[in-house]
């Protein structure tokens, strides 16, 4: 029997799996920024402890059309994903369903602070 038939027929094995909190934050990272625009590096992740889930805070610059640019074609909200409470809304929910999905980890919720705006060309492609 190989090593992966018997893995296979092993419906418990002995042992631990443990996601460091490093790891988490570096995927928290990510996901708010890609949900936000903007560098992971720009992006600030904190965990606490909720009655045995994880609970996330986020603090982070969001990217925005530059205003002069809206000025001329308000549509430009629209290709960014909407208004920054709109766009800061849907990021908690995406963060929360990245994390969870490739963590495993169960989060009770997500919190995320606007912190800034950071000017940028061109729209997200939704």
């Amino acid at each position: 029997m190989s090593v992966a038939e018997a893995v296979e027929s092993t419906t418990s094995l002995a042992g631990h799996n443990r996601i460091s909190t490093q790891a988490l934050t570096s995927l928290a990272r990510a996901a708010a920024a890609e949900a936000l625009g903007v560098e992971a590096s720009d992006i600030r992740a904190d965990w606490a402890d909720d009655d045995g889930l994880l609970a996330l805070s986020i603090v982070a610059p969001i990217s925005i059309p530059a205003l002069t640019e809206v000025l001329r074609d308000p549509n430009r909200v629209q290709g960014f994903g909407g208004s920054i409470w709109d766009r800061s809304v849907a990021a908690k929910a995406t963060v929360l369903e990245i994390v969870t999905r490739l963590s495993g980890s169960q989060l009770s919720r997500v919190d995320i602070r606007i912190s800034g705006a950071q000017v940028t060309e061109g729209g997200r492609v939704q």
